[in-house]
């Protein structure tokens, strides 16, 4: 069967230019914070929604990263991943699903942002099959379309549990968590009926709920929203919200549209970006931890 994702959200174009005035109600304080932190992360004066230097490097003394190999029947695929120097048994672990552009550099940060924070955390390459390119440095979403449409559901999930699977093999006691963005968000979403019983926690950004059962959910859900998001009606979102029996914790940041926690890219929306990424980290240490 042939993935919901074929025709694919284009994150570059699925913002509406009309700014919301309400900007920053409902933004907590720790946003504020967790932008500074950014900054001090870039080096003074540096920029976001664009190309820069990693916010966590991947020779930082507190972390190990690598390329790995997730065995399947098919073959190896790729992943990266990484995970604090003390990890033990226990440390629980995250799944990254990548947005379109692969596991990009974005994605690679993220995987290392989680290790920062105590955490093993890996993301599987769903492209490997098909040989795509590098999505470092690109915006031009025509690029990988051709290899999301061969995307297929039962694979990628199977790919996604492989992926839970590595980080419980190294670290046998880990509860672990699943995350994803755009099209990973989709595909992070419904690892909470498809791989409910390897996740304990499942925090989308900007996952479309279209097609999704909120009734058939039996782990929490921490999701993350634009409300200048064009290609997600908000009321799509609030509906998803409203039909959820678990704990929930679901945010439509007013100021922010589509891909707004992708700070390689112009759709970056630094408060809304800082407010999820606290949020998150929340949500995963007490679900994760707890």
């Amino acid at each position: 069967m042939e993935d919901a994702n074929a025709s694919e959200i284009d994150p570059t174009a699925s913002t509406s230019a009309r700014l919301n005035r309400e900007a920053f109600v409902g933004i907590s304080a720790g946003a504020a914070a967790g932008i500074g932190t950014v900054a001090r992360g870039l080096g003074q004066g540096a920029g976001l929604g664009k190309t820069h230097p990693p916010l966590v490097a991947p020779d930082d003394s507190a972390i190990v990263a690598a390329h790995v190999e997730l065995r399947r029947p098919d073959g190896a695929i790729a992943a990266y991943a990484a995970s604090p120097k003390n990890a033990g048994p226990d440390t629980p672990g995250i799944v990254v699903v990548m947005h379109i552009w692969g596991v990009d550099t974005s994605i690679r940060d993220v995987v290392r942002r989680y290790a920062k924070e105590g955490y093993v955390a890996i993301a599987p390459d769903l492209y490997s099959r098909f040989h795509a390119p590098s999505g470092d440095g690109v915006s031009d979403i025509a690029t990988f379309r051709p290899f999301a449409k061969q995307l297929l559901d039962a694979q990628a999930d199977a790919d996604i549990r492989a992926a839970a699977n590595w980080i419980t093999a190294a670290h046998p006691g880990a509860r672990v968590g699943v995350t994803g963005f755009c099209m990973g968000g989709a595909i992070a979403l419904r690892q909470a009926i498809t791989n409910g019983d390897v996740f304990v926690a499942d925090a989308p950004f900007y996952g479309n709920p279209a097609g999704i059962d909120a009734g058939q959910i039996r782990i929490p859900i921490c999701g993350s929203y634009g409300a200048r998001d064009t290609s997600i009606p908000a009321e799509s979102v609030r509906a998803f919200r409203d039909a959820l029996r678990v704990p929930n914790d679901i945010v439509i940041y007013s100021t922010a549209g589509h891909a707004f926690f992708d700070d390689q890219r112009g759709a970056f929306d630094p408060a809304a970006a800082a407010d999820a990424w606290r949020r998150t980290l929340a949500f995963f240490a007490k679900f994760l931890r707890g």
